[in-house]
């Protein structure tokens, strides 16, 4: 039985039409233990975790995709990521005294949301979710439609626990016969409970779902939390909102604290540091 924390693609053979399956445990537990979460961020924090994991999926490069929104509601700051190595990360950002209702449009109110590519090597990209659907998972089927025009269908579930998804997908260069199969493996894969994606390893839930069909698993993959928060790249944030706004930190404050949003992980830098920084060399 394939543990809890992983991903792992599959094909319906001689056909245009692919799959993934990911289920997150002790990955969307460390997660969604940095903040005392109110259940229904809680939920589609999960959500946006395994959709990010199932996204990235679909990436030919080495880099990160990431799920971001920004709401007026309760709900003011999503965000979840992952990388082609499948290290994720992600917060919600929320105003306590607001929280009212469950929803993705309940809890985001007027928001804006959008797909963020981030190659190691290359030019950033970024899409605009549509917000028209009831749920995640139906905004980002119609950002594929649009954005990608290919053919897809998510599943997303959370607890409070673990986090479980499955994606299809009809390939371009699809035959009459790729048609048919996906019509009949949509059908089928509306019947998943929450349950089942939640609990089910890869293989149990695509054999209950796909058992009259051909499916090819390829080896999973292991999914892990890991914040790319670092010395250097605080460094490098500070660089960027410039010398006079840190010295005038230096000056008030004495040193420069800032924490990691993900992990909490604490950077401290003195007056040294800023000098290095901003001049190359440390000043005595």
């Amino acid at each position: 039985m394939a543990s809890q924390d992983q991903f792992q693609r599959f094909i319906f053979e001689h056909s245009q039409v692919r799959g993934a399956w990911v289920q997150l445990g002790d990955s969307f537990r460390e997660i969604i233990n940095q903040a005392p979460y109110p259940d229904s961020v809680r939920q589609l924090l999960g959500e946006s975790l395994v959709a990010s994991v199932l996204m990235s999926s679909t990436l030919k490069f080495e880099g990160t995709l990431s799920l971001q929104a920004a709401g007026e509601g309760a709900l003011r700051t999503l965000m979840a990521e992952c990388s082609h190595d499948r290290k994720i990360r992600g917060l919600a950002r929320f105003d306590e005294q607001a929280m009212s209702g469950e929803t993705l449009h309940e809890l985001l109110g007027q928001s804006r949301m959008a797909i963020t590519i981030t190659p190691e090597k290359g030019q950033r990209y970024q899409g605009v979710v549509p917000r028209e659907a009831d749920n995640l998972a139906g905004c980002l089927e119609e950002y594929f439609e649009r954005s990608e025009q290919i053919a897809t269908s998510l599943f997303l579930f959370a607890d409070g626990d673990t986090a479980a998804g499955l994606l299809l997908q009809r390939l371009p260069g699809h035959t009459e016969e790729d048609d048919d199969l996906w019509n009949r493996v949509n059908h089928l894969a509306r019947t998943v409970e929450a349950e089942e994606l939640l609990k089910l390893d890869s293989e149990t839930l695509l054999h209950r779902l796909f058992h009259e069909e051909t499916v090819r698993l390829y080896e999973p993959e292991p999914v892990e939390f890991r914040c790319s928060c670092s010395r250097e790249r605080t460094l490098a944030a500070l660089e960027s909102i410039g010398k006079e706004e840190c010295y005038s930190i230096l000056d008030e404050q004495g040193s420069i604290d800032m924490d990691c949003q993900f992990c909490h992980a604490n950077y401290r830098f003195n007056r040294n540091d800023i000098d290095h920084l901003f001049t190359g060399h440390t000043l005595h």
